[in-house]
């Protein structure tokens, strides 16, 4: 009888041990949630860094983590490969050369602290397979082996739990150096060895060993959720770590669960699971020495994009991308400290804030300027640093001169644009009709070109070409039949946020992108009438009214010193 009860016991206790954990389902991850540290924290430190910090180069525009891709599709990294190491060198050569011979752990643990960051992820492997910890599944291939001969992962990890922030890692799903399934060269549908045999023994070597609070995969487009066991892996990370552990959403086709992930954007406004955009501070996460200063975001740019994305109820993993000795380069540790000191002040309208019932006040924004020529690939930048990189439009307008022939015009685009020639629609939608032909009489002839950009990419290039001329980008246009300029009149046109909008703490905060000289005018629900407004960083309360369903706070007793911010001023109403 004894022996039943005890038996009856066990299974019972097990019962509900296994009630507790996470199945390999999406209704039991879903239903297990997220951790409420992420919403809070907004903002972390992305890190990429490996072999590829050595070449160090990209196009200007370029992704220079993606190195050995370009070596595989024989792009400019090919060319800059021979020219600067030889035609012999390999991109394992470059192994050896990563010396991290300046790298100090505790130093970077110290800056991210000083950022204001409240997590740290770290690529522990990219897409060339290369592991920063002592891989038993990359033999040879990894940077206690060859290069810094230091276990990256774990020293990192150590030294910024000792700062009491949050430590994660960035896996890559899927390998372009693999013996076992070399990714966009084999087949998609023959991956199941690789993610059997190496890349779930080694998801789960990682995990183990070192417990990462945060786990980002990458990788996954080519492929399904299920072909990367994605519930099986996720449930099982969750149950490994426990509570405070969080995966992001890139799990393949088919996922259902992550926060979510926008990459150089101007925001997302979804509010249905944790989210923050991964950045760099220029436009390349792994250094990149052939980029240009125009390409990084100055302190102001960099405040008042973070300060739009927690608006929205998001945050930002902003990333850098260390040299191959170890050094953070001065201008990215500039960034960071002045985010920082901003967030010293204001960040009380940051940590832990909810979106009010409206993110932003909005203001419309226009460029004029003349460009020579259609022939733009943004890429994830804008025209101009005053236009949003996402959802904005583009106006071109001049005359052109040409012979009596029959041309064709030809707009290659990423979204929607539309073409007018003396007024008449050449081309309605060049997603969907990219060229027209049409006969032109010889003369001037007025054009106009309309170009509307959604997210993601932007590019819009325009091209001609007859029976006498060959395809070519269309130029030698002039401002107007009175007007001898050269070039077309172009405008540009976005709305931005003036103003942005949290809330937390029983206090409603306004954080305005445009320091108001005399009053900050507010769109908001008529407050109590003992409620007091102050700019954080200042003692003053400022006085109000409401009148007409707007909020009128006086700012013209603010002096100088009173005012301790820059890029964004921050005013507390509770």
């Amino acid at each position: 009888m004894k022996r039943r009860f005890l038996c009856f016991t066990a299974l019972l206790l097990l019962s509900n041990l296994l009630q507790g954990q996470v199945q390999p389902t999406w209704e039991s991850i879903n239903e297990r949630g997220y951790p409420q540290w992420f919403s809070d924290a907004k903002l972390g430190i992305f890190i990429h860094w490996g072999v590829y910090s050595v070449p160090a180069w990209a196009s200007l525009e370029g992704y220079a983590e993606w190195y050995y891709r370009g070596l595989m599709t024989n792009d400019d990294r090919k060319d800059f490969q021979e020219r600067i190491y030889g035609k012999d060198f390999r991109y394992e050569d470059f192994a050896p050369m990563w010396k991290a011979e300046l790298w100090n752990p505790n130093e970077w643990a110290d800056l991210f602290k000083k950022s204001g960051a409240k997590y740290v992820l770290l690529v522990s492997k990219h897409h060339d397979g290369f592991c920063l910890w002592p891989s038993k599944y990359a033999s040879g291939w990894n940077s206690v082996e060859v290069g810094p001969h230091r276990d990256i992962c774990g020293e990192l990890t150590e030294a910024v739990r000792k700062q009491g922030l949050k430590m994660g890692f960035y896996y890559s799903l899927p390998e372009w150096k693999s013996d076992i399934h070399r990714w966009y060269v084999d087949p998609d549908d023959q991956i199941s060895t690789y993610v059997d045999t190496h890349m779930i023994p080694q998801f789960k070597e990682l995990v183990t060993k070192y417990k990462p609070t945060i786990l980002f995969t990458d990788g996954e487009w080519r492929n399904s959720a299920k072909q990367w066991h994605a519930t099986e892996l996720i449930s099982w990370y969750y149950n490994t770590v426990g509570k405070d552990a969080i995966v992001n959403d890139r799990w393949g086709d088919g996922q259902q669960h992550g926060f979510r992930t926008p990459e150089y954007s101007a925001g997302i406004t979804l509010t249905d699971r944790p989210w923050a955009e991964c950045r760099g501070l220029g436009r390349s996460f792994g250094l990149n020495r052939n980029e240009p200063l125009e390409n990084y975001m100055t302190s102001d740019e960099l405040i008042r994009h973070f300060c739009v994305l927690v608006a929205a109820g998001g945050g930002m993993t902003l990333n850098v991308g260390p040299a191959a000795d170890g050094k953070i380069p001065l201008l990215q540790q500039e960034r960071l400290l002045e985010l920082g000191k901003w967030l010293d002040i204001n960040g009380e309208a940051i940590y832990g804030t909810r979106p009010y019932k409206k993110f932003y006040e909005m203001k419309l924004v226009t460029i004029s300027r003349i460009d020579s020529i259609i022939d733009f690939d943004w890429k994830r930048n804008s025209p101009d640093p005053a236009i949003s990189c996402d959802h904005f439009q583009a106006h071109w307008q001049g005359v052109f001169t040409c012979p009596d022939d029959n041309y064709i015009f030809e707009i290659q685009t990423d979204d929607q644009a539309r073409l007018l020639i003396d007024d008449q629609e050449v081309i309605w939608d060049a997603r969907k009709q990219p060229w027209s032909s049409i006969h032109l009489s010889a003369g001037q002839h007025k054009i106009g070109v309309f170009y509307v950009e959604n997210d993601l990419e932007a590019t819009i290039h325009l091209y001609w070409s007859s029976p006498t001329m060959p395809k070519q980008l269309m130029d030698g246009f002039r401002m107007g039949t009175m007007l001898p300029a050269q070039g077309l009149k172009a405008s540009y046109i976005c709305e931005q946020p003036s103003v942005c909008y949290t809330q937390g703490k029983d206090a409603l905060y306004a954080i305005a992108l445009d320091y108001p000289e005399d009053q900050l005018v507010l769109n908001v629900d008529k407050p109590a009438d003992d409620m007091k407004v102050t700019l954080l960083g200042c003692p003053k309360v400022l006085p109000w009214k409401y009148q007409d369903g707007k909020l009128y706070i006086d700012t013209g007793g603010l002096k100088h010193n009173d005012i301790r911010s820059t890029a964004a001023w921050v005013f507390k109403m509770k």
